[in-house]
Order: structure tokens, then sequence, then C-alpha cells
């Protein structure tokens, strides 16, 4: 990446974080494949620039069915909201990536709202 490529300095001076997440034990255990790729979302924080990057790992096999607490997706939720976060980078189904501030972090609307 390019110099001219990278984000401003304020930005860069923010937190980035990385959220993993999947959703059962089962896939915990068997898809490592998604792991691995959600864990190398710090690579691509790292490459736009970004030195306080932040792993929140603590849903796995977490559903978010909001039947179980997610105390990652509170802790994620609680920094977006207080404008804490430069960049929240998460692997949404099927498989895409985001990475914004506010983007696409819940399977739906409703989880968001909930701050599920």
């Amino acid at each position: 990446m390019t110099s001219a490529e990278l984000l401003p300095a304020a930005v860069l001076k923010r937190k980035a974080v990385v959220y993993i997440r999947q959703s059962t034990q089962a896939q915990v255990q068997t898809n490592l494949e998604s792991q691995r790729r959600q864990y190398e979302l710090v690579d691509v924080a790292r490459q736009r620039g970004f030195r306080d990057i932040e792993v929140i790992d603590d849903d796995l096999g977490r559903s978010a069915s909001g039947m179980v607490a997610r105390p990652g997706f509170e802790r994620l939720v609680a920094w977006l909201c207080a404008g804490r976060l430069a960049l929240c980078c998460a692997s949404t189904p099927p498989g895409s990536l985001v990475t914004a501030a506010t983007g696409t972090i819940c399977s739906n609307s409703a989880a968001w709202s909930r701050r599920e």
C-alpha cells in the first residue's frame, strides 16, 4: 500500500478492531479456514496503517439469536457508540468483508437496534 492510500494520521491514531465470531461450537471446531481468514483481518488493518489493533473473539461459538450473551459484541458496540473506533473489520455471511465503523456487523437490523 502506498502512502497516498493510507488513512489520515488522525484516523490512524484511533483503535481498529477485528471482530471474530462463529455461531456454534461445531463451526468453531470444523470451520478452521473461516477462523483463519477472520484472524487475517488483523493484517488488513495493519496494511491500512493502524497500529492499535484489538481482536475481539470472545463470541466464538455464540449465536446471535439473542438467547446467549455476547460480551465481545457488547464491547464492540460500546466502543462504536463512544466514537473510539476508526475501523471495525468483521467477516459477515456469505464471507463478505466489512470494514466500516458502523457497517453490517450484525446478522440483522434487530440485533443492531438491541445491540446484541
